[in-house]
């Protein structure tokens, strides 16, 4: 399946033999105190910066009931997210992974993104549309 939006994702997940659990990394654009005047004007206009994680969270598919919920969420922990990295955990024996079992994929996550690396996860705009950042 071709995931084009985050609605497409969903619909993955759902779909899926096993349960899953969703991961999600929400990360802000930021400058560095060094950035040059127009690296400024860029991120002043949305563009350009480095991607920071701002804020994680693991759900169940049926906890999400859309993008529209999940960013009204979001809004209250990271008002200022640009992206919104998004992985997927497969559960075993018709038995979704816990949140508790998701803790540490979600960690590695979020330390991966620190460090740059996009590695296999999808990410999503403001708007759930599918963004490449590759």
């Amino acid at each position: 399946m071709n995931i084009e939006t985050f609605d497409d994702l969903l619909q993955a997940a759902r779909a899926q033999p096993q349960p899953q659990r969703l991961l999600f990394v929400f990360a802000r654009a930021e400058l560095p105190d060094d950035a040059t005047p127009e690296q400024r004007l860029s991120h002043a206009a949305g563009e350009g910066g480095a991607l920071v994680p701002a804020m994680c969270v693991d759900k169940s598919p049926d906890e999400v009931v859309g993008f529209a919920a999940l960013v009204q969420e979001s809004l209250a922990f990271a008002p200022d997210w640009a992206i919104v990295f998004a992985a997927a955990m497969s559960g075993r024996g018709g038995r979704p992974p816990s949140s508790a079992e998701a803790a540490e994929p979600l960690q590695r996550m979020v330390e991966a993104l620190s460090a740059g690396t996009i590695g296999s996860c999808l990410a999503f705009d403001r708007q759930g549309r599918a963004v490449n950042l590759g």
